[in-house]
């Protein structure tokens, strides 16, 4: 990026002041980036999740509409909502990132990306403007919780160079995964809820074994997508020492995929184990995403599977209400069986900063706008809206409590709590004493103490991932390519024919360290703090 333009982000950013928040903004702040015959345009990116379920043009619905007309009258600057597909995400912003085609505010999962972007000058330092410019967005986050005394704001900021090129949203949430099972099949069978893993692995032959007195032609005992790491990730957990220490994991872990990480090929080898005795749908290594799975456990023959905390309830894939609508009395319910070698069921806890990143590519025509944006979503009056939306339309309130209700038609939320738009926050912001309540009630439908039994298993010995916020220069080259091959390598080695799967992970992994994993663990051997 040329000077000029950081130039520009600097006087332009001097040029105001956003110290006092929101409701301070004066009407000469407004308009220093535009005139109030012509303002200016920025785009901002928002995720499109297709239409399914009466989801909205993410482009062009009420809550866009809305931002559009509030921050124009606010700031002076009109928004361009610019579509990015969710599924495919990452690999759309590095394509744009490439082009200089990305909009003027982006969020990508990927920090990985985020920092390489940053030391090849490809984004915006945001640390010098964080106390002066982002005041708003500074005071939502509050004190992160594994840092005592640091705000939330600096919860990604480079621990070698102190450069913060990309923000984490703060995520609301403690839960992270659940296993899920068929109560209506276990009452079928006279069988007791799974307490242990083999318990578990005999519950899913017992299904397998008895389709005709579960009233279907054919079980699948278990199943999944491609993104095994994601959607296997209790039974990887609780194949991992108890005592492995912080630093052996994070060393170990490579673009978030932990092959190397103490544990995890015994996991694999019992999800092999699981699948030569057919309790795996052998259909899915043609699962890439959610959508295909979700509607074959909506057909009523899937026995038990893993993923969100909440996954079965939420309103975008509805599994739970279009289950028991073709099969009445089918019903999903939360277990805690696999246990580790200290009979503990660990799980993993989701940290403060969540995993949505929001940056500010160098090619941005309007980094000053893009600032007050992000800061402008961050004050209570802007995020409170687009959480709760219109009193009878997208809540009611009860007792002084603001409860969500699921709004259909053109007011209807394509993602939980607004996320989409509120960029910089993951989930209802509200006082602890009403969080439960908040919580249940996003999940029309689902009885209250269903959804508080899933957050509270959920949440029993879980603990935050380690993290450490480094840049490892070797790691942005090669990491997708060394995605790709562990979800291939993962797939091949559940598939592995008897016998097998000791040589498919000895080249496998081989292949795995020689694309550029190695350098990786070895850089990270050094970073560690």
């Amino acid at each position: 990026m040329k000077t000029n333009k950081l130039l520009f982000l600097l006087t332009g950013l001097l040029a105001f002041s956003l110290l006092n928040g929101c409701a301070k903004k004066t009407e000469s702040a407004a308009q220093t980036v535009g005139s109030a015959a012509a303002p200016i345009e920025i785009t901002v990116e928002v995720f499109d999740r297709g239409t399914d379920g009466g989801k909205t043009n993410p482009t062009n619905n009420e809550w866009a509409k809305w931002i559009q007309a509030k921050f124009l009258k606010d700031e002076h600057i009109n928004v361009v909502f610019v579509p990015v597909n969710r599924g495919n995400e990452e690999q759309e912003i590095v394509t744009r990132m490439a082009a200089q085609d990305a909009p003027d505010i982006c969020y990508t999962y990927s920090m990985d990306n985020v920092r390489n972007w940053g030391l090849q000058g490809g984004v915006y330092d945001l640390a010098p403007y964080v106390d002066t410019h982002l005041q708003d967005m500074k005071d939502m986050m509050g004190e992160d919780p594994s840092i005592p005394g640091q705000n939330l704001i600096w919860h990604s900021k480079d621990v070698d160079t102190g450069a913060l090129y990309g923000i984490s949203n703060k995520y609301m949430y403690t839960a992270s995964h659940n296993t899920f099972i068929r109560k209506d099949w276990l009452d079928t069978l006279g069988l007791p809820e799974p307490t242990t893993t083999q318990e578990f692995f005999d519950c899913l032959l017992a299904f397998k074994n008895n389709a005709a007195k579960l009233g279907v032609e054919r079980v699948v005992p278990f199943i999944m997508a491609t993104d095994i790491r994601w959607q296997a990730y209790n039974i990887f957990l609780s194949f991992m020492p108890p005592d492995l220490s912080p630093r052996d994991k994070w060393v170990n872990t490579v673009a978030e995929r932990q092959l190397l990480v103490p544990g995890v090929k015994d996991a694999l080898r019992f999800l092999n184990k699981m699948y030569l005795e057919g309790l795996i749908d052998p259909d899915f290594p043609l699962y890439i995403d959610d959508s295909a799975p979700a509607n074959v456990m909506k057909s009523g023959i899937v026995g038990a599977f893993q993923h969100n905390w909440d996954h079965p309830y939420r309103q975008n894939l509805q599994i739970q209400t279009d289950l028991e609508k073709n099969i009445p009395g089918a019903k999903y319910i939360p277990i805690d069986p696999f246990t580790n070698a200290a009979g503990l069921t660990p799980k993993r806890g989701s940290p403060a900063a969540g995993g949505l990143i929001f940056f500010i590519p160098k090619a941005s025509k309007n980094p000053e706008a893009a600032l007050r944006y992000a800061n402008w979503l961050c004050c209570y009056e802007n995020y409170h809206f687009l959480q709760f939306g219109a009193e009878g339309i997208n809540h009611t309130t009860v007792n002084g409590v603001a409860i969500p209700l699921t709004a259909a038609g053109p007011w209807i939320q394509n993602s939980a709590a607004n996320v989409d738009y509120t960029m910089s926050i993951n989930g209802y912001v509200v006082p602890t004493e009403q969080f439960g309540q908040v919580l249940a009630a996003g999940y029309p439908g689902i009885p209250l103490d269903e959804v508080t039994a899933a957050y509270r298993i959920a949440s029993l010995n879980a603990k935050v991932e380690p993290y450490i916020s480094a840049t490892i220069l070797s790691l942005a080259p090669v990491r997708q390519v060394l995605v790709n091959k562990e979800k291939v390598l993962c797939v091949n080695l559940i598939c592995a024919k008897p016998g097998e799967f000791d040589r498919v992970w000895d080249e496998g992994i081989q292949d795995w360290l020689s694309s550029g994993a190695q350098a990786v663990i070895d850089e990270q051997k050094t970073k560690y703090r």
